[in-house]
C-alpha cells in the first residue's frame, strides 16, 4: 500500500515523535452491506486507549465489478461509526482503496482501517530514544495459535 504522507486533519494528540506503531487491516465480508456490528468493538478499543483509529473506509464490489468506496463521514455508515473516532486522518490513499477493491471478489466488501497502537507508544518511543531498530515484526496466524493451544490441552 502507498500511504499518504500527510492528511488534512490530524487527530488530537498525534505527534510524530511519540506515535505508536501504526497497522492497517483489511477485513473482508461476503455481500455489500455493512451492519455496524464491528463498530462497538472498535469504539471500545479506542475509548480504553488500546488503539487510536486514524482512518477507516469501506470498499464494496458489485457483481458487475463496479466499486463503491464509503468513507467514515458518508451517510451510509456515519451513524454506526460516528463515535469510533473524533477525526479522520487521510492516511489511506485512493490508490490503496483501489488495490483493495481489485483484490475483492465480486459481491463482497471490505473494511479498511488504520490504527495507531497506542498501547505500544511508550515502548516505541523508548526504542527510538535508545537508537533501537525493529528488525522483525510478524503476526502469528490465528490458526497456528489455535492449534498450539489445542496441543497444550491434549497433553
Amino acid at each position: 500500500m502507498h500511504f499518504r504522507e500527510g492528511g488534512s486533519l490530524v487527530p488530537s494528540g498525534l505527534n510524530a515523535d511519540t506515535v505508536g506503531p501504526v497497522d492497517v487491516a483489511v477485513v473482508g465480508f461476503e455481500g455489500n452491506r455493512f451492519n455496524g456490528d464491528v463498530a462497538p468493538a472498535l469504539r471500545e478499543l479506542q475509548q480504553n486507549g488500546t488503539v487510536r483509529i486514524l482512518d477507516l473506509s469501506f470498499v464494496m464490489k458489485a457483481a458487475d465489478g463496479s466499486v463503491n468506496v464509503v468513507e467514515l463521514a458518508d451517510e451510509e455508515v456515519a451513524e454506526a461509526f460516528q463515535q469510533v473516532t473524533d477525526a479522520q486522518f487521510d492516511l489511506l490513499s485512493d490508490e490503496d482503496l483501489r488495490t483493495v477493491a481489485d483484490n475483492l471478489p465480486p459481491e463482497s466488501s471490505a473494511l479498511v482501517v488504520a490504527w495507531e497502537n497506542t498501547w505500544a507508544a511508550r515502548l516505541a518511543t523508548a526504542l527510538r530514544d535508545s537508537q533501537g531498530e525493529l528488525l522483525l515484526l510478524e503476526r502469528i496466524p490465528r490458526a497456528a495459535v489455535v492449534e498450539a493451544v489445542a496441543a497444550l490441552g491434549s497433553e
